[in-house]
């Protein structure tokens, strides 16, 4: 009674769908092909020819795939609760959720479940696959248990912060932009803490970052109980510190849901009270005529527009809400703590080594600010044509007379200038490492243009996404999914390579193989509606391209990963961007190809 009928209907659904089922064994295929990899690059460096060999791989996969599985959940859960129920807001169905007799409680609860649905699925299918671990040995069946439990309650407290700023925030872009930011200050803040950043002001402060840190708590769960006597405890509290976030968020949501919503934009104005639609009406028709003009015209001064009206609305209006300069201010936080942490690490000799060896400390500080960066320019591209589809105004706009030209430039010029602190910020502070000395004049240009080009590719992989479904939440999760793959996922791959050899020769071969089933992800999810030679080859180029990037910028060969980056990225978005302009019925879906 408590979850209600939102959830039921979500429950009784969600299993006649297809994706229902693929989307956990997809995701547990990926962890044993990933499992199989690591295999192959341990056999291939080193024999092993005991149990105790199997067993150190046993706890070196699952410390490895433990922590992917933790991410992959926080960020999907808080991406499809906040795209869920601002989706309900944008096609106006959430006021007449309010109108029904659904209590306050079994509408956020019930939403919440009902979005994180997936997610929870994949959480349990996930755990079988982890006991199978166990069968090597290395790995108990209560590290399991910890590393569940930890998964849970944070994807449970991700997807109760999406949901409460989804209905708290009218746009889209909005809520996600700003759900982002949170669990990025969530993360990083509490990273900053471990390393004795509050060290000075409150001694023993590091030791509680396990508590509130996902990250941290996840560090701990998959230790053995015999290497750190507290680690059933410290899990305990993070159980408990994480319930009591889930608890918050949705009491607070509870309470406040019918005074967010409907919000003051849909609500009558008390002038437009004073009015009705009779007070035009007066016997003399001049008057009559005069007043119903007045009636009709917009308020302000008339403002000239431009031969692209996309691009001047985009520009010349909020047309992403003015609460976006609350995001804005969150990021802009976000971007002085990691200018401070490079600064900080720039006045540090020891920090500043080559990429061959350990990587440097500003590399660490500015990485994740820049994944972030590129995000959020994703994320308002997707929303700002997703939205326009809820809105039921992308058919008016495809029944005028603009061309496909003036409104993929005029959506694209938009998100790049709305998102210009994102974009521009980031080279500023890649300006900075020039200037103090850390990096090279010919690194800053590699930089400059290497961020250019992908801020590029996120826009048009947004408005492509857009395009290409229907559908918001599968749109947005497509989308932000694809940019997630190829940071995250690539990433892991190089971890398993540092953390189980270090003869490259022997890693590549399975690698390759990985990347590959990486590519067929990759065309499902963007090229499956309507494949192209030019979409085939950015789709399967690639997960190598950016694997190469990374194994190259490891050996220090900056001037290959620039040429990867630019290579790859720029031919994909050209794949993205040539059929919206040549074919633009086929690219939104009003034609097939067949036809």
């Amino acid at each position: 009674m408590f979850i209600g009928p939102v959830f039921s209907r979500e429950a009784l659904t969600a299993p006649r769908r297809v994706r229902f089922y693929a989307v956990p064994c997809l995701f547990v295929a990926t962890l044993l092909g990933l499992t199989l990899t690591a295999w192959q690059v341990l056999v291939g460096s080193q024999n092993v020819t005991n149990p105790g060999d199997l067993a150190r791989f046993g706890a070196a996969a699952f410390s490895l795939l433990a922590p992917l599985q933790l991410m992959v959940c926080v960020l999907f859960s808080a991406l499809l609760a906040a795209a869920a129920v601002a989706q309900e807001k944008d096609r106006k169905t959430l006021i007449l959720l309010l109108l029904s007799d659904l209590t306050n409680s079994e509408l956020v609860v019930g939403k919440l479940l009902a979005s994180m649905l997936t997610v929870l699925m994949v959480i349990a299918a996930g755990v079988p696959f982890f006991l199978l671990l166990t069968t090597l040995g290395g790995v108990t069946y209560a590290q399991v248990a910890r590393v569940t439990a930890v998964t849970v309650v944070a994807s449970l407290a991700a997807g109760s912060l999406g949901s409460t700023v989804a209905l708290w925030r009218e746009k889209t872009f909005q809520a996600l932009a700003v759900t982002a930011l949170v669990i990025v200050l969530w993360l990083v803040g509490w990273e900053f803490v471990a390393g004795g950043g509050f060290n000075d002001v409150a001694p023993g402060a590091s030791q509680w970052a396990a508590v509130a840190s996902p990250w941290r708590a996840m560090q701990t769960a998959v230790e053995p109980a015999y290497v750190d006597a507290g680690v059933n405890r410290t899990v305990a509290l993070f159980l408990a510190f994480g319930g009591a976030v889930v608890a918050l968020l949705n009491v607070i949501a509870v309470v406040m849901v019918r005074v967010w919503n409907p919000s003051r934009e849909a609500r009558p104005s008390s002038a437009g009270a004073e009015t009705n639609d009779d007070a035009w009406l007066t016997e003399d028709e001049a008057q009559r005529d005069a007043r119903r003009l007045q009636s009709h015209r917009a308020p302000g001064k008339p403002r000239k527009v431009w031969d692209n009206p996309i691009l001047w609305r985009e520009i010349r209006t909020w047309a992403y809400g003015k609460k976006i300069l609350v995001v804005k201010l969150g990021y802009l936080v976000i971007f002085g703590l990691a200018a401070v942490g490079a600064a900080l690490a720039n006045q540090d000799p020891d920090a500043a080594g080559p990429a061959s060896g350990v990587i440097s400390q500003s590399t660490t500080m500015l990485a994740p600010l820049f994944v972030l960066s590129i995000v959020l320019v994703n994320a308002l591209s997707v929303t700002s044509l997703t939205n326009e589809r809820d809105l039921k105004a992308l058919d008016l706009l495809l029944a005028t007379d603009l061309t496909p030209k003036e409104l993929i430039f005029g959506k694209l010029g938009g998100v790049l200038y709305n998102a210009r602190e994102m974009i521009l910020l980031p080279m500023a502070l890649c300006v900075y490492l020039w200037w103090s000395g850390s990096v090279g004049g010919e690194n800053l240009v590699f930089l400059l243009i290497g961020l250019a080009v992908v801020n590029a590719f996120a826009a048009m992989l947004g408005l492509h996404a857009g395009m290409m479904y229907p559908n918001s939440r599968q749109a947005i999760g497509a989308s932000i999914g694809t940019l997630l793959f190829l940071f995250f996922g690539v990433t892991t791959c190089m971890r398993m390579m540092l953390a189980l050899s270090q003869s490259f020769e022997y890693q590549l071969a399975p690698f390759l193989g990985f990347m590959l089933g990486g590519g067929i992800a990759l065309f499902a999810a963007l090229a499956w509606r309507n494949p192209s030679s030019a979409m085939f080859l950015a789709c399967f180029s690639a997960p190598f391209a950016v694997f190469y990037a990374i194994v190259s910028f490891l050996l220090g060969h900056y001037d290959w990963v620039f040429l990867a980056t630019i290579a790859t990225f720029g031919f994909a978005t050209t794949a993205m961007l040539v059929p919206a302009l040549s074919e633009f019925d086929v690219a939104t879906g009003r034609t097939t190809a067949r036809d």
